[in-house]
């Protein structure tokens, strides 16, 4: 019998649903704006109609239940999210009871981190499916991190294990969005990128990006230097090999730590792929004891945003089994 759930991605600009059919992937797909500014209340009522929207593609009575992946922390019950970055006016919100409230649906409707449904659905449906084991990185606003253990996510102690973007590389550098200083996030993560890069490469007259980011760089981007990159211009080459440099010394610290050896990458500033993965893969090698080295691989999840809902719709599935 065919297996259904409906997978919605929490983001602070568009929340995106999908019906997904267990084992084939998302056979419809769709999305709205956040709104995030219009308060809590609102963008679960969108969350509400994206569900109805899937519900109605869906045969009669398959739909098995609601996932939801959403940024910030989630307890261990996996019903309640907790002060999520660029949802403003948030603090701790019930969405299993919001949800249900709405919906009337007695189906089981499991809330989970972003960055460890984007995990959950490499393992299953994307870069990830040949390793049972391995740390899923998400490179875009933040820098998210799950830990995926015999294709199941494990989430410590309290819900909130893999938060490997706050894992410090400099404890006198620069301060992530949580306030945590010379994280990975203070270096990858998107706005704090473009930040480095503009300042430079403002005074810097030989890269091309002058013409493509505006005055003093203004409107650069993790994406303006990827394409600045593949058309040979170096500064915006060294630029990202600076960044991969700093990533492949926290995979460093992971691998020592748990001894996984498989890393997925996703994420919007992921697209960089090796110029900044490449530089990542050489600082392992520095930078890792050599009775670890073997068997390191970092791998670019291919399938993009998406793993973050299919991981989503997948919680129910495993959930089903589980019980």
């Amino acid at each position: 019998m065919k297996r259904f759930a409906i997978g919605i991605d929490l983001g602070g600009t568009n929340v995106k649903a999908a019906l997904v059919e267990r084992g084939e992937g998302a056979t419809n797909q769709t999305h709205r704006a956040t709104d995030a500014e219009k308060g809590p209340d609102h963008v679960i009522d969108v969350m509400v109609d994206l569900v109805q929207e899937m519900w109605s593609h869906a045969p009669e009575d398959d739909i098995t239940g609601i996932g939801i992946g959403a940024p910030g922390n989630i307890n261990w019950d996996r019903t309640t999210l907790s002060y999520p970055p660029n949802l403003h006016g948030w603090d701790s919100i019930n969405l299993q009871d919001e949800m249900q409230k709405r919906l009337g649906a007695l189906v089981p409707i499991i809330v989970e981190n972003d960055a460890n449904v984007a995990g959950l659905g490499s393992a299953h449906y994307g870069a990830g499916r040949p390793h049972d084991s391995f740390i899923m990185l998400t490179l875009g606003t933040g820098v998210g991190g799950a830990i995926i253990h015999n294709n199941k996510i494990f989430r410590g102690t309290t819900g909130s294990a893999g938060e490997i973007g706050h894992m410090s590389i400099d404890y006198e550098g620069p301060v992530d969005r949580s306030g945590v200083a010379g994280s990975i996030e203070a270096y990858l993560g998107q706005n704090h990128l473009s930040q480095h890069a503009r300042e430079r490469l403002l005074n810097d007259d030989t890269t091309i990006l002058h013409q493509m980011a505006g005055p003093d760089l203004e409107y650069l981007t993790p994406k303006m230097l990827h394409d600045a990159a593949i058309r040979g211009d170096q500064s915006a080459i060294d630029i990202l090999s600076w960044a991969g440099h700093k990533l492949g010394w926290v995979i460093s610290s992971v691998v020592h730590l748990l001894d996984i050896r498989k890393f997925i990458v996703g994420g919007g500033v992921s697209a960089a792929g090796d110029y900044i993965l490449g530089p990542a893969r050489k600082a392992i090698q520095q930078s890792v004891m050599p009775g670890m080295r073997s068997d390191i691989e970092i791998i670019q999840e291919t399938l993009g945003n998406q793993v973050g809902i299919l991981g989503a719709a997948h919680l129910i599935f495993q959930y089903l089994d589980e019980h």
